[in-house]
C-alpha cells in the first residue's frame, strides 16, 4: 500500500526529478505569446461577467492583508503544514502597531464581507482575488502565487443541502464550458482534436465511493484513476475521515462543513456538503482541480469540526464567534482558480505560460529543455 498520509497536504508534485519525466516532450503552444495574454483576459472577462449572472453575485475589492487577530486568514488545511506570510506593521512609531498577514485565500473573508454589505439569501459576492501561499511545492501547475474568483453567496438553512450544492455546482461548470466555447470561437485553433472539450456533464461521487473504487490508492492515485472513467468529476465530501482513517485530502474546521451527514445514491451515509471540481487535462495527461468549494459550517458542524482538528481554542476569534453567535449569515462559495482555469483552455503545459510569478532556476531549464515558456 502506498503512503496515504504523505498524500493529504502539501501539493505539488514533489521533485524536479519526476517533474521532467511527466511534462510533455515536443510540446509547441498553440497560442503564440500575445495571443495568450489577449485570450487570458477575454477569457477572464467571460468568465467573471458569467458566473455574476449565473450565481446573481456582484464584484466586490478583496483584501490582500488582513489583521491576524481577525482570524479571517485561509490556512487552507488543519495539519499547519501551510503557513501564511506575516509581517508586523510598526506604525506610529510603534505606538500603534498591527501585525499583519498576507491572505491564503479569501475564503472566511468572504463571509464576513456579506455581513457588512448586507446581502440577503440568494445574493452574493465574487472577488478578483490574489494570494502567496509559500509553503507550495513548484511544479507545472502550482505557484506561491495564486489567483481565483473567490465567491460567497448567503443561503438560509433550508438550503444547506447536497441537492442545493450540486445545483450551484452544474451552474459553475456551465460558465466552464461556455468559457471554453468562448475562446475557441475567437482562437479557431484551440478547437484541436488532440484536446477534447470539458463533457457536458459533471459526474458527481462521494469520496466514500471513490475510497471504495481504489482502497489501496492514496488521494491523488485515487483522483488518477477516476479521471480515467469519468474525464470530469466533482468529489463530495471532502475534509471527512474515510474507512481508511484518512480524509480524501485535509481541508480547513473553519469553513466547508465536511462532517454534515447525506445519502449516497446506493443508500448509504457520506459526509461533507462540500468538494472539489476536477477534470482530466489532455496536455499534462495529469489530473487537474479547477475549483474547491462548499456550503460553510454552521454553529453547530463549526463546533464539531475544531473539536475533531483539536483547534477549540480558534472560537475566540471575532470570525468564529460570529458563526457560533449567528452573527454571520449562512453560505456557500469556493475560488475558482484563475491560471489553472486558463491553462486548461488555452492548452498549455505550465502554469507560467498564462502567470506570472516566480520560478525556481531548475523548473525554468526544465521547461525551456521542453519548449516551455514560462512568463
Amino acid at each position: 500500500m502506498l503512503d496515504k498520509k504523505a498524500d493529504l497536504a502539501g501539493p505539488g508534485i514533489g521533485s524536479y526529478e519526476e517533474i521532467e519525466r511527466i511534462l510533455p516532450a515536443n510540446y509547441n503552444s498553440i497560442l503564440n505569446k500575445k495571443d495568450t495574454q489577449i485570450a487570458t483576459y477575454e477569457v477572464k472577462q467571460f468568465i467573471e461577467r458569467n458566473l455574476c449572472k449565473e450565481l446573481n453575485l456582484m464584484m466586490v475589492e478583496v483584501p490582500l492583508i488582513v489583521d491576524n487577530e481577525s482570524g479571517v486568514n485561509d490556512m487552507l488545511d488543519r495539519d499547519g503544514s501551510r503557513t501564511p506570510v506575516a509581517f508586523h506593521i510598526s506604525n506610529d512609531r510603534g505606538l500603534n502597531p498591527v501585525d499583519a498577514q498576507v491572505v491564503q485565500a479569501a475564503t472566511k473573508w468572504k463571509r464576513v464581507a456579506l455581513k457588512q454589505f448586507e446581502l440577503q439569501p440568494g445574493e452574493g459576492i465574487n472577488t478578483d482575488m490574489r494570494a502567496v501561499r509559500k509553503d507550495y511545492f513548484l511544479d507545472h501547475d502550482h505557484s506561491s502565487y495564486v489567483d481565483q474568483w473567490d465567491w460567497e453567496k448567503v443561503i438560509t438553512e433550508e438550503d444547506r443541502n447536497l441537492n442545493y450544492l450540486k445545483m450551484t455546482v452544474r451552474k459553475i461548470w456551465k460558465v466552464l464550458r461556455e468559457a471554453e466555447l468562448f475562446v475557441q470561437e475567437r482562437f479557431p485553433a484551440l478547437k484541436d482534436p488532440r484536446f477534447p472539450n470539458l463533457p457536458e456533464e459533471l459526474v458527481f461521487l462521494h469520496a466514500e465511493e471513490i475510497l471504495d473504487m481504489f482502497p489501496d490508492l492514496p488521494r491523488k492515485q485515487r483522483e488518477t484513476a477516476i479521471l480515467q472513467r469519468y474525464p470530469a468529476i466533482f468529489i463530495i465530501g471532502i475534509g471527512w475521515p474515510l474507512a481508511d482513517g484518512y480524509p480524501h485530502e485535509n481541508r480547513a474546521a473553519d469553513y466547508d462543513d465536511w462532517v454534515t451527514e447525506t445519502k449516497m445514491p446506493d443508500g448509504r451515509t457520506g459526509h461533507g456538503i462540500n468538494g472539489d471540481i476536477l477534470v482530466w487535462n489532455h496536455v499534462t495527461k495529469r489530473r487537474h482541480e479547477l475549483s474547491s468549494m462548499g456550503i460553510r459550517v454552521n454553529a453547530e458542524t463549526l463546533k464539531v469540526q475544531l473539536e475533531l482538528s483539536n483547534q477549540l481554542e480558534l472560537l475566540s476569534t471575532p470570525y468564529h464567534s460570529g458563526i457560533i453567535n449567528n452573527v454571520l449569515p449562512l453560505s456557500i462559495g469556493g475560488g475558482i482558480g484563475q491560471s489553472r482555469t486558463l491553462m486548461l483552455l488555452l492548452r498549455k503545459a505550465h502554469l507560467g505560460e498564462v502567470s506570472v510569478t516566480v520560478w525556481p532556476k531548475k523548473l525554468r531549464e526544465i521547461c525551456a529543455a521542453k519548449n516551455i515558456h514560462v512568463l
